[in-house]
């Protein structure tokens, strides 16, 4: 392959789904993945570009623009940690723990140019409960719950700290009724029996982008059902 080769969707096009140098077949899911990709980052993007527009200092728009990276680099491991689990049932560690450490020196900078602690606090307070959660639940039910699970826990825990308490309770319920839904389906289908083995990664990231995205207007709308608005 050439470096040429390699731009996302554009190659695989031209080259007509194989390999320049020896005809091999070149799996689909290349294209699809970077067209997801693409259409993640142009989702976050346009949800998060207001900030960094409506910024009304130089360290609110760098505040701003380092919030958009750490979320458009979020959104990438998410696409490629859910890929990877669905087809290894594995999240591996050379992508999951490196990120708590890019994830969080973005917040961080982030927080600190927007002279936002509150919010930092808030997201680390938001990776150590989901952390502590998912590692009560793997302690009590060891073939339900894997360590990868635990360990993504603790990164998206911080990432819908930074969205606020609204998003932590939905992205954590929304993985839950996700996974659930999934899991009843594939039984009532008979395409899986309770022993089969489901993985859980790209439910815990789905419902993690729920949060991130609708945490506050579902929380309210919840509440608004009680009359608690």
């Amino acid at each position: 392959m050439r470096p040429r080769d390699n731009v996302p969707i554009v190659s695989w096009l031209l080259l007509k789904g194989r390999c320049r140098d020896c005809d091999a077949q070149v799996s689909r899911r290349y294209p699809i993945i970077e067209l997801v990709t693409a259409a993640a980052f142009a989702g976050v993007t346009l949800v998060m570009a207001g900030a960094v527009l409506d910024a009304r200092s130089v360290p609110y728009a760098l505040a701003a623009v380092t919030a958009l990276v750490a979320h458009l680099y979020f959104a990438s491991i998410s696409i490629a940690l859910a890929a990877i689990d669905l087809d290894t049932h594995r999240l591996p560690d050379a992508i999951v723990l490196p990120s708590y450490a890019v994830g969080g020196a973005l917040l961080s900078i982030a927080a600190i140019a927007a002279d936002d602690l509150e919010g930092l606090a808030t997201a680390a307070a938001g990776a150590g409960i989901l952390f502590s959660l998912y590692l009560t639940l793997a302690m009590i039910t060891p073939r339900g719950m894997g360590m990868g699970d635990v360990k993504l826990s603790g990164l998206i825990g911080l990432y819908l700290g930074w969205a606020g308490w609204s998003a932590i309770a939905v992205g954590t319920l929304a993985a839950f009724l996700l996974g659930g839904v999934l899991g009843i389906i594939l039984l009532a289908t008979r395409r899986a029996s309770r022993n089969t083995g489901i993985p859980f990664g790209p439910w815990m990231l789905g419902g993690a982008w729920m949060g991130i995205m609708l945490g506050e207007p579902i929380a309210q709308g919840y509440l608004a059902i009680f009359g608690l608005d």
